[in-house]
């Protein structure tokens, strides 16, 4: 297969590749699925050839993205992305919760009310004003 990109195409497609394979491995410790690794490993060794050198390094004997890289920026788009999952999410099960009924057709808009209302309190004040009673 061969794939045609400009430099910049290539470099989102850098970021792309990365942020791929962190979801994928980025909590699986030791037991990390390899065939990620190894398409991230390709991907980044086109670096090379395209003047990016600084983008990737050898590593036991693997290219991987360079600390450079990692340090470039991606994480905080990464973090971006994690934290409105986060609100989303929390939002999405404190407003089920609150619900004394199943969810349905009839009330579901005012389901998505309730999450508008968490995520609106989010938004003003992260989770500043939630408190957990642990009795």
């Amino acid at each position: 297969m061969k794939i045609e990109l400009t430099d910049q195409q290539f470099r989102y497609l850098l970021d792309l590749v990365y942020i791929g394979n962190w979801v994928m491995n980025s909590t699986r410790g030791d037991d990390r699925i390899k065939e990620y690794d190894q398409v991230e490993g390709l991907v980044f060794s086109h670096c090379l050839q395209q003047k990016m050198s600084k983008l990737v390094e050898l590593y036991q004997g693997e290219l991987i993205p360079s600390r450079r890289f990692a340090e470039g920026g991606i994480h905080e788009a990464i973090e971006q992305y994690e934290d409105i999952v986060f609100y989303e999410i929390l939002a999405e099960e404190l407003a089920l919760r609150d619900f004394d009924e199943p969810l349905s057709r009839e009330n579901y808009s005012a389901l998505m009310e309730r999450i508008d209302t968490y995520l609106s309190e989010f938004n003003a004040h992260g989770t500043d004003h939630i408190s957990i009673d642990l009795d």
